[in-house]
C-alpha cells in the first residue's frame, strides 16, 4: 500500500489553516490587542440570553427540527419583512443553521453540481472558495478596486465573468472586508445579468444591519425578477453580538430551499435548541439593541480610522460592516517590510496589535498586498489600548 505523505484531502489542501485562527494565535502568543478576527470583546443583550434560559428551564433542550424551531421560523419571516422588505413563508422559505457560514456550506452542497461555476467578488470571506471545492464548483473572479470612495467593481469585468456555465453568483452586502455597500444601480446591474444568465444569486447579508450614514442596505431579492432566484444569508452573530451562538438562517424560495435542505440535514441536522429561543426574542425585541450597537461602532469605526491615517495608513472607512481596510504602503516603508502578511506577522510581537493581511482573500495575493484590515468591533478602551499601542511602535 502507498503511503500518502499528506492525509488531508486534495479539496482542502489548497487553504491550509484559515487566516483567522493564525492571527489569533499571534495575538494569543504575544497577548496583543486582537483586531483581526472578527468578534466583539463583549457580550449581547439580555433579551436574548434571558429567552434561552427561559428555554433551557422550560425543557427545550432536545433536536430540534430540523427546518428549526416554529417560533424562530416565524421571528425570521417577521425580520425578512423588516429588514429585507420581502415577505416568506417560515415553512417553505426559511432554513435555520449553524451560522451564516453553514448556510454558505449547505447552499452551495445541496444547489451547486461539479463543474458549476459561481462568480464571486474579491477580497471574499475565506470559507467561500473552500466551500466550492466541497461541492467541485468553479470559483470566478471579479474584483472590487479601490477607488477614491471605496471599493467597486468594473462592470465590463462583471459582465465578462458570466458564462454559460454559471449557476450563482455570490453576492455579499455590506461586504467583508472592504466595508462596500453595494448600490441599488449596482444590484440592479447584477439582476439583469442573473436574469439573462438564468444564474441564481447567493446574497450574504450578515452585516445588513451594520450599516452607517450615509449608505443604506438592499437586499438583491427586492430588485424586479430576482425574489425567486434568490437566496438571502444571514445570522444572529454580527447583529445581536453572540458570535459564539452560531444561529444562521437561509431564506430561499421553496423549490431552492429544498436544495438547501437537502444538504443541511446531513452537515448538521439541526442548531442548537435553546439558543434558538433566544435569537427569535432578539429579532422581534432587539431592535434599540442595534441601535446602541450601531452608535457604538459608528465612534469606534472613527476613532480607529483617524489614528490610522496620523500613523501613515490610509484607511478607508466602511460604508457598512466593522472592518477598516487600510493601505500599509508608506508604514511598511519605513519599517523596511513588503507585504501585508510581513506587516501583521509584525504588529503582534512589535507593536501589540493583531490584524489581518487580506492577500489571504484574493485569486491572487498581490491584489491584496498593499491593504490590512483591522477590525473595529471592540470596546472604546480596547481600541484607545490599540492605538496607544500602535503609536508606541510607529
Amino acid at each position: 500500500m502507498t503511503t500518502n505523505p499528506s492525509p488531508i484531502a486534495r479539496r482542502f489542501a489548497p487553504f491550509g489553516t484559515t487566516i483567522f485562527s493564525e492571527m489569533t494565535a499571534l495575538a494569543n502568543t504575544h497577548k496583543a490587542v486582537n483586531l483581526s478576527q472578527g468578534f466583539p470583546d463583549f457580550d449581547g443583550p439580555n433579551i436574548g440570553k434571558d429567552a434561552a434560559i427561559a428555554a433551557i428551564n422550560n425543557a427545550h433542550n432536545q433536536y430540534a427540527p430540523m427546518p428549526g424551531v416554529p417560533a424562530l421560523r416565524q421571528a425570521i419571516a417577521r425580520w425578512a419583512s423588516r429588514i429585507n422588505k420581502i415577505d416568506v413563508d417560515p415553512d417553505t422559505q426559511i432554513t435555520v443553521t449553524s451560522g451564516c457560514t453553514q448556510a454558505i456550506a449547505a447552499t452551495m452542497l445541496g444547489l451547486l453540481n461539479p463543474g458549476d461555476e459561481v462568480i464571486i467578488f474579491e477580497p471574499y470571506y475565506d470559507s467561500y472558495r473552500a466551500c466550492l471545492a466541497m461541492a467541485d464548483a468553479k470559483a470566478v473572479f471579479v474584483t472590487l478596486h479601490p477607488t477614491q470612495n471605496g471599493f467597486a467593481y468594473d462592470p465590463k469585468e462583471l459582465q465578462a465573468a458570466f458564462t454559460n456555465k454559471t449557476k450563482a453568483i455570490l453576492v455579499n452586502t455590506p461586504h467583508n472586508p472592504t466595508g462596500t455597500v453595494f448600490t441599488t444601480a449596482q444590484l440592479q446591474e447584477i439582476a439583469s445579468l442573473c436574469i439573462k444568465n438564468d444564474a441564481i444569486a447567493i446574497s450574504d447579508e450578515v452585516y445588513e444591519c451594520l450599516v452607517y450614514p450615509g449608505h443604506s442596505h438592499q437586499s438583491i431579492a427586492t430588485i424586479p425578477g430576482m425574489k425567486e432566484r434568490t437566496i438571502i444569508l444571514s445570522s444572529s452573530g454580527k447583529t445581536f453580538s453572540l458570535t459564539g451562538w452560531k444561529v444562521g438562517w437561509a431564506i430561499a424560495p421553496a423549490h431552492l430551499t429544498a436544495g438547501i435542505r437537502a444538504a443541511h440535514q446531513f452537515l448538521t441536522f439541526s442548531v442548537s435548541t435553546p439558543l434558538q429561543f433566544g435569537v427569535a426574542a432578539l429579532l422581534d425585541n432587539g431592535e434599540e439593541e442595534i441601535d446602541k450597537l450601531l452608535k457604538h461602532y459608528t465612534h469606534t469605526r472613527s476613532l480607529l480610522g483617524e489614528a490610522l491615517d496620523e500613523l501613515g495608513f490610509k484607511a478607508s472607512l466602511p460604508q457598512g460592516s466593522y472592518f477598516i481596510m487600510a493601505d500599509h504602503t508608506q508604514v511598511t516603508q519605513r519599517l523596511g517590510l513588503k507585504t501585508d502578511v510581513d506587516l501583521c506577522r509584525w504588529l503582534p510581537e512589535n507593536a501589540g496589535v493583531a490584524a489581518i493581511p487580506p492577500s489571504a482573500f484574493y485569486s491572487d495575493p498581490v491584489k491584496g498586498a498593499n491593504f490590512v484590515r483591522f477590525a473595529f468591533c471592540k470596546k472604546t478602551e480596547t481600541i484607545d489600548h490599540a492605538i496607544s499601542r500602535l503609536r508606541n511602535a510607529l
